[in-house]
């Protein structure tokens, strides 16, 4: 899971404020070991094949969105009753709201392509519009569109634990200025509690197997034999997950921005993350190192990151009043919306001059131009009717807690955190501290095993410089799947792949999707023009 995608790229709903961009797609590894294996209430693999009952949805009107957004006309929604708990099919039932754009002509109609933006617990309604602003004919002519929210998420049986703080940047777990993790342990402890006291036992069925299994009735629904499926950052984990479940039911698959399933969900975070933001901060330490004359934060990237550091450090001991804004800024806000803005290459430019105001407003002289920047940052965003405030956190913690267990020992996270804030400065000991998960029940079943090879009918895309889900994720994921992908990277830095300026890469892929075709070995593209 990351923190991820705040701009209009093709895996978000448009619209969505840079502030509203702390998400979760991709948790970056430690060294921390998630188990896989023994949890009670382990659902049987058979479980996972079987049809319950007739899947019907009516298409219509799509649900209410927030004031001044706008849809798409020709989006139709409709609602999936599937079971909470897939070992007791007849008992309770939630809902999967889905969406359909119809753009697939007929005589050249391949099938449905399903589409997931990632998260984890971002809604997908909206995604087939976007999708379709983003793709050539030679794909919409072969396929309609299908999004859909996952369970618990926004129009899908929306869960809450009436969490106080409902952003999820509050949950990723910062340590104190001099290193403790005293208040990350309370507040990971106070969380889990909510959510076992607020929802209890039924949070643990809305896991990435079950939202599979689900996908699997949007299928049978839709009256597909197959279907095709495109997931970004989380959604390339769930793609997996689906494939490895119904291998007989996955048509043409594409995963962009990848989640390594061998490090499900600890050591996704810490063994990753530090190496992504390292990786990739150098590209925005350039763009503001080129500007050294206005912005004065260094004139190369071992100055800028060192002045950043500074500055991360100076806001974790003084926070700063932000003007017009609700929060102040500290450190750890500091590091999530630059995390946050490093995952496009078009919001490097509002980066750096986020620093600059960020750096003024700590020593009280801001701008008239650094205070349009911090009024963009943290520009409030509208809220969607009838969605829990935190329902995102909710989910995102359902999710990176139900599928793996955690390590429950909480010296072993202190030592881990000191290692990680020594070896990786940029990301302060975060990845490998003391999450809500460690505090968590059992998930419901042992995590979901991604099967090696299978069809060959899988397109892994990944950039090289990704600091949600690193180069490395991707390359695990292709390990993981064998034979049964091909491999594209790309010499270039952010979250998304396709559509950032590879003519290689968007080649691949509108190739695979309209022909079934997959490169005959894995493709290193270094043609990014920048956009």
């Amino acid at each position: 899971m990351t923190p991820t995608g705040s701009s209009a790229q093709h895996g978000f709903p448009r619209g969505r404020r840079i502030a509203a961009a702390l998400l979760v797609s991709t948790l970056a590894g430690t060294a921390l070991v998630a188990c896989d294996a023994g949890a009670k209430g382990s659902q049987p693999a058979e479980v996972s094949g079987k049809s319950v009952g007739d899947a019907k949805i009516t298409w219509g009107k799509c649900p209410a969105l927030a004031e001044g957004q706008t849809r798409d006309p020709h989006l139709t929604c409709g609602t999936l009753k599937v079971p909470l708990d897939y070992q007791n099919p007849d008992g309770t039932k939630i809902d999967v709201a889905v969406s359909r754009l119809s753009t697939a002509q007929p005589g050249k109609r391949h099938g449905v392509l399903l589409l997931n933006p990632g998260g984890p617990a971002l809604g997908g309604l909206g995604m087939p519009e976007t999708m379709a602003s983003a793709l050539p004919k030679s794909v919409l002519d072969r396929y309609d569109l299908i999004g859909f929210d996952p369970r618990g998420v926004e129009h899908s049986t929306p869960q809450s634990c009436g969490l106080q703080d409902p952003g999820v940047s509050g949950l990723f777990p910062y340590p104190a200025a001099d290193g403790s993790i005293t208040k990350n342990v309370a507040l990971a402890k106070a969380n889990a509690k909510q959510c076992a006291d607020t929802v209890g036992k039924n949070l643990r069925y809305y896991n990435t197997a079950n939202t599979a299994r689900d996908m699997d009735r949007i299928r049978q629904a839709l009256g597909e034999k197959k279907i095709s499926y495109w997931g970004q950052s989380y959604g390339t984990y769930l793609g997996a997950v689906y494939r490895s479940l119904f291998q007989d039911h996955t048509d043409r698959m594409i995963l962009e921005g990848n989640v390594d399933p061998t490090k499900v969900w600890a050591n996704q975070v810490a063994d990753t993350w530090g190496k992504g933001m390292a990786d990739r901060f150098p590209d925005a330490a350039r763009v503001a190192a080129a500007q050294a004359s206005t912005l004065k934060l260094g004139t190369n990237v071992a100055q800028v990151t060192r002045t950043y550091l500074t500055l991360a450090d100076r806001l974790d001991r003084t926070p700063a009043a932000i003007p017009g804004a609700s929060v102040s800024l500290d450190g750890a806000l500091l590091r999530n919306m630059t995390y946050a803005l490093l995952l496009h290459n078009n919001t490097l430019p509002v980066l750096a001059k986020f620093w600059k105001a960020a750096d003024n407003l700590t020593h009280g002289s801001t701008t008239a131009a650094d205070t349009a920047v911090l009024k963009e940052v943290f520009a409030d965003t509208p809220t969607s009717p009838d969605i829990p405030a935190d329902n995102q956190a909710t989910m995102f913690m359902a999710l990176t807690c139900g599928d793996a267990e955690w390590p429950h020992d909480v010296d072993g996270y202190a030592a881990r955190t000191t290692a990680d804030r020594e070896k990786w400065p940029l990301t302060a000991g975060m990845p490998a501290n003391v999450w809500a998960c460690a505090y968590w029940d059992k998930p419901a079943e042992a995590t979901a095993k991604v099967v090696k090879g299978g069809p060959r009918n899988t397109l892994i895309l990944q950039n090289r410089r990704d600091n949600a889900t690193p180069w490395e994720s991707g390359v695990g994921l292709h390990k993981s799947l064998g034979t049964g992908s091909a491999f594209v990277g790309v010499d270039n830095g952010g979250h998304h792949v396709y559509g950032e300026g590879s003519a290689c890469a968007d080649k691949a892929t509108v190739g695979f999707l309209a022909t079934g075709h997959l490169p005959d070995k894995d493709v290193h593209c270094t043609d990014v023009t920048p956009k």
